[in-house]
């Protein structure tokens, strides 16, 4: 987007507020509990990695035995977990929330948050890592929890009143989203005055279209496709334009080690991280995969091709064109030769072989694909034109001789190699990925 001209605001949406955030500093304290030397069985529906030892153990670092209380005034009267009830009975959702609400209790409302921010601010400072070395810049991290603590959410909800497309029923605010062709309306304000995750969406929606900006592009996992004309739906019910709003929704990608599929679940903590992925394939092999597909079209990773030094590896492919140009260039002093660019350009005429031929128009449709990329929000363009160009240098460089002893038609041929090695380098260096001089 930026390459063609528009002014760009990354920004992160934090969720830092809600019931799964309090699902994870119950599990937090729970693990502390655990540290402490009490004993009990942990919640089917609490957060189970090894990452939530680790928080656990610094709370306990910190606080020692402070904070302890014992599993049996904790689990005190709390619903049956899921199979654990009479008959095999019990519900995981009524055991978690009471356990959640048992946490806030005994520890009080400020020790409580001192271990739902412990638990937030060191998964956010751990995202915040990852993505800067995978080379993922914000220039805002926006906290949900914000839009609750400065009104933004009340006023959305005050806004909707005022268009009357909400109503109130069995206790609760409804926003009559059928009204937009959704399949049922919507919840804004629970029965128990708490505001919905829907809620806190409108707000930042709405935000965002307060701070002026002329087009919002949201990324989403596929999972969310539901939520996309309800939030355009809203929009329009405060009277913002709905039309402003892009989401693009990401498929979710799957795991390949040799030839078998990688088992990932984040609840129960078996999952590949974005940082073992990088240490294993490198950064550039990550982006690159990430990028070869529409982000709507499901993404099987295969690490080992990642990591092979091949052909069919399409960075490695890409990358290795560049590193080939340069090694041409290296070469030039120890035959006594320089290149001179500017003969170079007055003889291009004598580029007249098929695949010089072919190798120029590839080159001369690079502006025409980062303009379509960019306006279509498809990036993957670009991955897919690289190795197409890659694969013309590499067609002309195995069937000709660029350092040839006609200056003239050396000056050419080099001046067409460096313009290709410079677009290969424009190109890798929009998708974050870097353009080694060697291989």
């Amino acid at each position: 987007m930026e390459a063609v001209g528009y002014r760009v605001h990354r920004e992160y949406y934090v969720n830092d507020a809600g019931r799964q955030m309090d699902i994870l500093g119950t599990s937090v304290y729970l693990r502390y509990l655990d540290l402490c030397g009490e004993t009990f069985e942990f919640p089917s529906n609490g957060y189970k990695g090894d990452y939530v030892w680790d928080i656990a153990a610094t709370l306990h670092r910190t606080h020692g035995d402070a904070l302890r209380h014992s599993a049996a005034d904790v689990f005190k009267d709390i619903p049956a977990d899921a199979g654990k009830g009479p008959e095999g009975g019990g519900d995981k959702e009524q055991h978690i929330d009471a356990l959640i609400a048992r946490t806030r209790e005994l520890l009080g409302a400020e020790r409580y948050r001192e271990v739902f921010d412990l638990g937030l601010n060191t998964i956010l400072d751990d995202i915040r890592h990852d993505l800067s070395e995978f080379g993922v810049e914000y220039a805002e991290w926006f906290s949900e929890r914000s839009l609750t603590d400065n009104g933004t959410v009340a006023r959305t909800i005050e806004r909707l009143k005022s268009s009357g497309h909400v109503y109130e029923k069995d206790g609760a605010l409804w926003f009559r989203s059928t009204d937009y062709g959704d399949e049922k309306d919507r919840v804004v304000v629970r029965d128990n005055g708490q505001t919905t995750y829907f809620a806190s969406d409108i707000a930042y929606h709405m935000n965002k279209m307060e701070r002026g900006y002329s087009r919002v592009i949201d990324v989403w996992g596929a999972d969310h496709h539901g939520y996309v004309p309800r939030v355009k739906a809203a929009l329009a019910a405060i009277g913002d334009d709905p039309a402003k709003l892009d989401v693009l929704l990401v498929q979710f990608a799957i795991l390949y080690r040799g030839g078998e599929k990688a088992q990932m679940s984040t609840r129960s903590g078996e999952f590949v991280t974005l940082r073992e992925l990088r240490h294993e394939v490198g950064k550039d092999a990550c982006r690159f995969f990430y990028v070869m597909r529409k982000c709507e079209q499901h993404l099987d990773f295969d690490l080992d091709l990642a990591k092979s030094q091949s052909a069919d590896n399409p960075v490695y492919y890409i990358q290795y064109a560049h590193a080939r140009v340069m090694s041409v260039l290296r070469q030039m002093p120890d035959k006594g030769l320089a290149w001179n660019a500017r003969e170079g350009e007055a003889h291009l005429q004598r580029l007249t072989e098929s695949h010089e031929i072919d190798l120029m128009v590839s080159l001369s449709r690079y502006p025409e694909v980062i303009e379509t990329a960019a306006a279509n929000h498809e990036p993957h363009q670009i991955a897919h034109y690289l190795r197409e160009l890659a694969n013309d240098f590499h067609t002309y460089y195995n069937a000709h001789q660029f350092l040839v002893d006609d200056s003239a038609l050396r000056n050419a041929r080099l001046n067409l190699i460096q313009a290709t090695r410079q677009v290969l380098a424009n190109g890798l260096g929009l998708l974050g990925v870097s353009a080694p001089d060697s291989m």
